[in-house]
C-alpha cells in the first residue's frame, strides 16, 4: 500500500505518519531525511544536493524524483511506503505520477489533514524542546508536570525553533494554500483522496487514517 500524507505545516503529519508505519509495517519517506542520508553517504546525488543546499538553492524537481525512484527500489519499500513531505506542487505530483508508472505502482490513498489555521499558529508557536534528550512540551497542550523541568531526563534548558514565530507560521501557511492545496484537486480526479479532521485528538485523527486504509 503507497500513501502520501497531505496537511499545513504543524498539522501532525510526521506524528502520524510514524503511527501508520507501525500499523501497517509500511516504511515512512521523509524527503528531508532522505536528503540528508544521501549527502551523508556521500553519493552523486547527494554531492548533488548538498551543493545546492550550500548555496541556498531549492534541490529541483528532477533530483527529487531520481532520489525517490532510488528510495523506494530498496526492499523495505516492496510492501509499499509513506511519502510525507512530497509532493508539493502539482508538477512534482505529475512527475510522481510518471515515476510510478514506470515501475507499475501507484498511490493507493492520499490522507489529507484538514485543519484550522489559527489553531496550528497556536500549536506551532507553542512549541518548545528539551534541549538535552529533545522532548517535545507545548506551553498550553503539553507543559512539564513540574515548569521548567523537562519531565524525561530532569534537564532544565529548553529551546524553540527560530522559525515558530506567528509571521513567520502565517507565511509558510500562506504558501501551503497557494502551493501545495492544490495538489489535492490533482489526486481527487483519481478517486484516491480521504480527508479527515486534523483537529482533533492525536489518536483520533490515528483512528480516521486507519479506517480509511483499512477499507
Amino acid at each position: 500500500m503507497n500513501l502520501i500524507l497531505l496537511g499545513a505545516p504543524g498539522a501532525g503529519k510526521g506524528t502520524q505518519a510514524k503511527r501508520l508505519q507501525d500499523t501497517l509495517c509500511i516504511i515512512q519517506l521523509s524527503t528531508g531525511d532522505m536528503l540528508r542520508a544521501e549527502v551523508a553517504s556521500g553519493s552523486e546525488l547527494g554531492r548533488k544536493a548538498e551543493k545546492l543546499i550550500q548555496a541556498g538553492r531549492l534541490v529541483p524537481d528532477e533530483l527529487m524524483i531520481d532520489m525517490i525512484a532510488k528510495r523506494i527500489d530498496r526492499d523495505d519499500c516492496k510492501k509499499g511506503f509513506i511519502l510525507d513531505g512530497f509532493p508539493r506542487t502539482v508538477p512534482q505530483a505529475s512527475a510522481l505520477d510518471r515515476l510510478l508508472a514506470e515501475k507499475k505502482l501507484k498511490i493507493d490513498h492520499v490522507l489529507v489533514l484538514d485543519s484550522d489555521d489559527e489553531a496550528l499558529v497556536e500549536r506551532i508557536t507553542g512549541r518548545f524542546t528539551c534541549v538535552q534528550c529533545g522532548a517535545g512540551y507545548h506551553e498550553r497542550f503539553q507543559r512539564p508536570k513540574v515548569d521548567g523541568i523537562c519531565d524525561k531526563c530532569g534537564g532544565t534548558k529548553f529551546s524553540r525553533r527560530a522559525d515558530d514565530n506567528a509571521e513567520t507560521v502565517r507565511a509558510r501557511l500562506k504558501t501551503y494554500h497557494e502551493v501545495t492545496t492544490p495538489i489535492i484537486d490533482h489526486y481527487r480526479t483519481k478517486g484516491v483522496v480521504s480527508v479527515v479532521d486534523g483537529m482533533a485528538s492525536i489518536d483520533e485523527v490515528t483512528r480516521q487514517l486507519k479506517e480509511v486504509v483499512g477499507k
